[in-house]
């Protein structure tokens, strides 16, 4: 057995021991029930959606008009704009919080974090509507500045929080080099912590797309607006079915699409050459350690 193998064989049983046979057979069929579950909980929707003549042709030709696809266009146009402004500003309003917050200046460590638990407390709608109703701001930004308050607040904490976990080690060697705390928080914490902070930073990212549909309660025209305008126009019974059916999968689509970025950006720091480790060669007898004379 080669030594990887082995390091793999002991990672394995690490935190817990190998299953035996009969946890391995009660395991199989938890799973089997579990499916079985699963699958007869969806043959039930189907059966209600059907009896309910979800699928009939009169409920799904009206999306084959022009009008309202232009409108559910529109809608999910209205949508990724809002989710685009807020996810920026979330992270740069992020990013002074969370620098406030790691500040050795007594007046800016309190003031962030002043900033951070307000803002983390208040209710999304309530920041949306108060901006929106009592300072008189357009739908566009009220609801931009609303996600932007809260999800910048909770990413200066995943910030924060990042740039602690590295090991204290490195900040230490960094001031020992010469570096000043702007270039040992910007060349070594950082981008350490980042690699650590993605799968939180695109999950907060995830939540700011989900809220964007709170806009349809300022009148902002985003995708769900369009939907509930789209179903409140339809005469049949039922109408708000089929449109849930068309936009429950493109927000499911998108926060996948999401989660596949993040994924991929941390393969590609995986293979980025500035991340990979180098094979350094053993001192020999005749090397010339630094410092020391040749």
């Amino acid at each position: 057995m080669t030594a990887h193998a082995l390091h793999g064989d002991l990672e394995s049983t690490a935190l817990y021991d190998l299953p035996g046979p009969r946890t391995r057979r009660r395991h199989f069929l938890y799973g089997i029930a579990s499916t079985v579950v699963i699958l007869g909980l969806l043959a039930w929707i189907l059966y209600l959606l059907f009896d309910t003549e979800q699928f009939t042709a009169a409920k799904w030709s009206p999306f084959t008009y022009k009008g309202i696809q232009e409108l559910l266009l529109r809608g999910l146009g209205n949508t990724l704009k809002a989710f685009l402004y807020a996810s920026v500003f979330s992270l740069v309003l992020g990013t002074v919080l969370a620098a406030g917050r790691l500040s050795v200046h007594r007046p800016v460590h309190w003031a962030a974090t002043l900033c951070v638990e307000f803002f983390r407390a208040m209710p999304v709608l309530v920041m949306i509507f108060f901006i929106f109703v009592a300072l008189k701001v357009q739908p566009l930004p009220a609801l931009v500045a609303g996600l932007t308050l809260y999800n910048g607040s909770v990413l200066a904490e995943v910030f924060r929080t990042g740039i602690n976990s590295v090991d204290r080690g490195q900040r230490e060697a960094a001031y020992a080099l010469g570096m000043r705390k702007t270039q040992v928080m910007t060349f070594v914490l950082a981008p350490q912590a980042v690699r650590a902070m993605l799968p939180t930073i695109i999950s907060q990212l995830v939540v700011a797309l989900k809220d964007t549909s709170l806009g349809y309660l300022i009148t902002y025209e985003e995708f769900l607006h369009a939907g509930k305008l789209i179903a409140s126009n339809l005469d049949y019974d039922l109408p708000f079915i089929p449109v849930v059916m068309i936009i429950s999968p493109i927000y499911i689509g998108m926060c996948m699409l999401l989660s596949w970025f993040a994924g991929w950006v941390a393969r590609f720091e995986r293979r980025s050459p500035k991340t990979e480790a180098v094979d350094v060669a053993e001192a020999g007898p005749g090397t010339v350690l630094p410092g020391e004379p040749r």
